[in-house]
């Protein structure tokens, strides 16, 4: 059995760097065989997963050797920590890998949606249909307030880019940074201040057990009329039901949910929010670009190799 696990898709030039210096066993699909995953982990000293690989109490009991799990993202709700941390087992996020993916996903979503039907004329155009009124009537995202739950690596790299569209930066964290930790004009406000007073609100913040229903009919009435949310972060921390609700009877504006409680989302899921036209849902991918696909395996493969050295 091999000493390192590789057990979802990666860089396949990071993979081969690892593969020709350790041994290495990769199967982009093994995450979906639970059993044998089991067998391959038993004498490996290092797994390297995304989000799909469950590293659960089980999968670790069949590991007395692992240690250290090296996630490529940030998420961490697929892997039990506390079982990792009984047992010594280093886990290690790729912190910051995605973050310029995932802002440039936030920024781009709320522009398509400020501008409502602006960008989806194509047809319309093509079949000599020229209906300024229809298409005209959008926002700028310039001068609006960008609030961002969650105001860790992402958060920065998102508040960094709303900065430079002119627009006013606010933030809430359950542990507040002083300006000189955040090194940006970025307001921190209380949770209620935010939910409030922002025209964009951008979650990045863990899924834990404070923020599971985070956002639920309640928060939402406190929106703005004319807001947007954003969900780049994980499922659950959304109401979706709720959220689909607030659409349809037009308590906020629009919506881009890029993760949701369960993935792939489930027949009633997708009837609720069939026919919403102010809504984008992406497949979990607002992180995932060719360059954070690398991103993310170099520093997988570095904290591999880190744990390796002692």
């Amino acid at each position: 059995m091999a000493d390192i696990l590789i057990s979802e898709f990666m860089d396949e030039e990071i993979a081969e760097s690892l593969i020709a210096e350790f041994d290495v066993y990769w199967d982009p699909l093994l995450w979906k065989n639970k059993e044998l995953l089991k067998r391959h982990i038993a004498n490996s000293k290092a797994i390297i997963v995304r989000n799909d690989t469950l590293v659960d109490a089980e999968l670790l009991e069949s590991a007395p050797n692992l240690k250290i799990v090296a996630r490529m993202g940030v998420g961490l709700d697929t892997i039990d920590l506390v079982a990792c941390k009984k047992r010594n087992i280093e886990v290690c996020p790729s912190i910051g890998a995605n973050a310029v993916s995932v802002a440039e996903y936030v920024i781009s979503t709320a522009m398509i949606l400020l501008r409502g039907p602006s960008y989806f004329a194509t047809n319309d155009v093509i079949s000599g249909v020229w209906d300024r009124p229809r298409f005209a009537g959008s926002r700028e995202i310039s001068g609006l307030t960008m609030g961002i739950i969650g105001f860790g690596s992402i958060g920065k790299v998102v508040a960094e880019k709303a900065l430079a569209l002119n627009m006013k930066v606010i933030a809430y964290d359950s542990v507040p940074q002083t300006e000189e930790e955040s090194q940006l004009d970025v307001l921190q406000v209380e949770f209620d201040e935010l939910i409030r007073t922002s025209d964009i609100i951008s979650i990045h913040c863990p899924k834990i057990s404070e923020t599971i229903n985070l956002i639920n009919k309640n928060v939402i009435k406190k929106m703005k009329n004319s807001a947007i949310l954003i969900n780049s972060a994980r499922g659950g921390i959304i109401n979706e039901r709720d959220c689909a609700q607030a659409l349809r009877n037009g308590q906020i504006a629009g919506a881009a949910l890029d993760s949701f409680d369960i993935e792939p989302i489930l027949p009633e899921v997708r009837k609720m929010f069939e026919g919403i036209n102010n809504l984008i849902l992406t497949p979990h991918i607002a992180g995932v670009t060719k360059n954070s696909n690398r991103r993310i395996a170099e520093v997988a493969a570095q904290n591999v190799r880190r744990v390796f050295s002692r």
